[in-house]
């Protein structure tokens, strides 16, 4: 009989620690829902007292997700705790999740603790948060580097307290599978109590050995998977979700275990999340890849063709892939379109579904054949929309080889025009020019980027801006057939989301 594996998703607490990552309240709600889509268990929202951005974003979570487990960080302190039941009591599921670090070199030096200090001071926090609910987990941080004779008394010790899940974390991606499998067995042969709780694991990815690791100690009898949507995370990121899944989803034959996990809306949401921070899926990423379920050698072509167990493993309808094709085009009428989006699975208002089907229309004239990526954009970027405090009215470029570049760029500012022109190097810096001095607000451009949605000269150009203003990020967001058009957008979409939070 298999076991069941909790999957714990960490996306919106430790993935979007990752540099460049940020996400708006909005973005966070709509890939909260989407992770609940997805069916994981728990879902950690944040990092509770860490601002009060964090503490919305996690209470906000905690009143809309309905299905999955809520979850805060919080330190070993009172008044983390207190702010982590705060925000998470809204949910239907709430949990506390309490981290004190357990390794010899944090104690020393960025605790300053003795071991006996830090044993009472887990005991406490723990019994604190368990005055609050029921569903107390506790993660010795750096676990992979602390004695393992004390790491059994820790977990002994905060099971006793009432911890109902024990987080095993491998913070800097340090250990290896072996290694790591030894520490779940020792603690299953020397904590009496151990069967009262889950064995949680939360690898980090600093070695490349994070799925690796979470899947020895799955094989060791680790219940709980901490895991993040395409890797993201800290430093060189997390364990990636859709691998730990689809791995014991393909070998269940090894590991003996299954997860909750609905691994068709695995794609949905790694592009989902793709769309709102901006960071790319490298092509040959594993189960996600724009490669992932791509065959160029003639030999792996004709082993497919003849029977596509030869070079796949799994099919790409387990992902959410398809490979039915229905060609839209200016012709389609809005049933076939509204059928193709629920074949990708998108179920939209009515209100969503009349934009989406005029922006399909108006992008059809423009190319010959609208495709699935086509789509998904279109609706990914209608599910994230903010305010439109500045839009895009027209604009104009001078540019050529051996001369500066012009623009003028005219935008909407709450219904009045607003017109600049400017100079720059190149056309994309003269109209990013241009929209300073309409906005006239300081903030400094990050990064830029242009990408193709889909293969073919009449294909969109997607457009990646990310601005930073007081410390913080935003990242905007253009698509259009006319790469200028979908830059603009996105710088327009970058400014949008500093005077909306600013408001």
């Amino acid at each position: 009989m298999s076991k069941q594996i909790k999957i714990f998703d960490t996306t919106l607490r430790d993935g979007e620690q990752s540099p460049g990552c940020t996400m708006n309240l909005k973005e966070k709600i709509v890939l909260a829902k989407q992770l609940e889509e997805l069916n994981v268990d728990i879902i950690e929202a944040g990092f509770a007292i860490a601002s009060v951005g964090d503490f919305e974003s996690v209470k906000t979570i905690s009143e809309n997700v309905k299905n999955c487990t809520v979850a805060s960080l919080a330190r070993a302190l009172t008044k983390d705790i207190d702010r982590a039941w705060e925000a998470v009591k809204y949910a239907n599921y709430p949990r506390i999740h309490v981290f004190l670090a357990t390794s010899d070199i944090h104690m020393k030096h960025k605790l300053k603790m003795t071991p006996d200090e830090v044993v009472e001071r887990a005991v406490a926090m723990v019994k604190h948060a368990k005055g609050y609910c029921s569903d107390i987990e506790f993660s010795a941080e750096d676990a992979s580097r602390t004695n393992l004779d004390f790491l059994s008394r820790v977990v002994e010790s905060v099971i006793n307290a009432g911890a109902t899940v024990v987080n095993i974390p491998d913070t800097v991606g340090y250990t290896t599978p072996d290694e790591f499998s030894k520490i779940i067995n020792h603690l299953k042969t020397t904590v009496p109590n151990i069967d009262k709780a889950d064995i949680s694991v939360h690898c980090h990815n600093d070695l490349g050995m994070a799925v690796a690791n979470s899947l020895a100690a799955v094989k060791a009898g680790a219940t709980q998977v901490e895991c993040t949507v395409n890797g993201i995370g800290e430093r060189a990121g997390n364990t990636a979700l859709e691998e730990i899944v689809m791995a014991l989803n393909t070998r269940k034959d090894f590991f003996g275990a299954t997860t909750n996990v609905n691994t068709k809306q695995i794609t949905k949401t790694s592009r989902l999340l793709t769309s709102i921070t901006g960071v790319p899926v490298q092509p040959n990423k594993a189960i996600v890849g724009a490669n992932a379920f791509a065959h160029e050698s003639g030999i792996h072509q004709h082993g497919v063709l003849a029977e596509r167990s030869t070079y796949e493993i799994m099919s790409p309808e387990s992902v959410g892939l398809t490979t039915n094709v229905m060609v839209l085009g200016k012709h389609s009428g809005r049933h076939a379109f509204e059928d193709r989006l629920q074949t990708l699975g998108f179920n939209l208002s009515k209100e969503d579904l009349d934009s989406a089907f005029e922006q399909f229309k108006s992008l059809a004239d423009k190319k010959k054949t609208v495709c699935d990526r086509d789509l998904e954009a279109i609706v990914t970027k209608k599910s994230i929309s903010i305010p439109q405090i500045y839009s895009l009215n027209n604009f104009v470029i001078n540019s050529g080889f051996n001369i500066t570049s012009t623009a003028t760029v005219t935008l909407d500012y709450k219904g009045n025009i607003k017109e600049e022109s400017a100079t720059g190097d190149g056309s994309i810096d003269a109209v990013f020019n241009a929209i300073n001095k309409i906005v006239d607000i300081d903030f400094v451009l990050e990064d830029y980027s242009l990408n193709s949605v889909t293969e073919g000269e009449d294909s969109q150009g997607e457009a990646i801006v990310k601005i930073s203003k007081d410390g913080e990020s935003y990242t905007g967001k253009g698509l259009n057939t006319d790469i200028i058009a979908s830059s603009i957008e996105a710088y327009v979409n970058a400014i949008n989301k500093v005077l909306s939070e600013s408001n």
